[in-house]
């Protein structure tokens, strides 16, 4: 993937390609948990010099995508049980909350567009894609979300995925599914029906029931 050629007289413009590639690579599971980054390797993936690379890197370490060893090594974190416990109450809190903004604004054109997402998740599924099912599904969510007009609340929500993004793909492996989630049924039937106490609780239970099972 070209992101920005070494000889690019715009390095900013470099930096904030790779960072946004990398970003969204770590959202959506591409990498796994404990997978290692270096400057070099990076570079070379994106034809780009080691100073963009370096300062997406620190942003991500950041934003807590990637985690930096004493001795300088940069992965993707492996959560343990406290932390997925503690990013699941927050995801709990928060995605209700910005559902129930957006019920208001729930116009049958977004249904629509929500229940051709979920059609696009057992598409992916069937082809046990866990990357496109990571991102068809916080597409899912994410589509719901935008309609809170919350922009800081989903912005915490996104950093949230950031961080869960590689466990996430762990995930996947235990779940193997066969269908779109039940509760993304639940949410739509509560946006038809006007539901909120409906779904708030699809919502808190499908961004918090398969997290849990990381923790058996």
């Amino acid at each position: 993937m070209l992101i920005q050629s070494r000889n690019d007289p715009s390095p900013s413009a470099a930096h904030e390609r790779v960072y946004r590639t990398l970003r969204l690579r770590i959202m959506h599971g591409d990498l796994l948990p404990g997978q290692s980054l270096t400057l070099r390797g990076i570079g070379k993936e994106y034809d780009v010099s080691m100073t963009p690379v370096r300062e997406a890197m620190r942003r991500l370490v950041a934003e807590g995508a990637l985690s930096l060893s004493s001795s300088g090594r940069v992965s993707t974190p492996e959560l343990s049980n406290e932390r997925i416990e503690e990013l699941a109450a927050i995801r709990a809190l928060l995605e209700p909350e910005l559902s129930s903004r957006a019920l208001p604004r729930a116009h049958i054109a977004l249904i629509e567009r929500l229940e051709s997402i979920n059609e696009q998740i057992d598409q992916v599924i069937a082809r046990s894609d866990a990357v496109g099912y990571i991102r068809t599904n916080l597409e899912f969510h994410r589509t719901l979300y935008l309609r809170a007009q919350a922009p800081a609340m989903l912005a915490l929500a996104e950093t949230v995925w950031l961080q869960l993004g590689p466990t996430m793909r762990k995930l996947y492996g235990r779940l193997r599914r066969t269908e779109s989630p039940r509760n993304h049924r639940l949410i739509l039937s509560a946006l038809k029906a006007g539901d909120e106490p409906g779904l708030r609780l699809a919502v808190r239970s499908d961004v918090t029931s398969g997290l849990r099972m990381l923790k058996q």
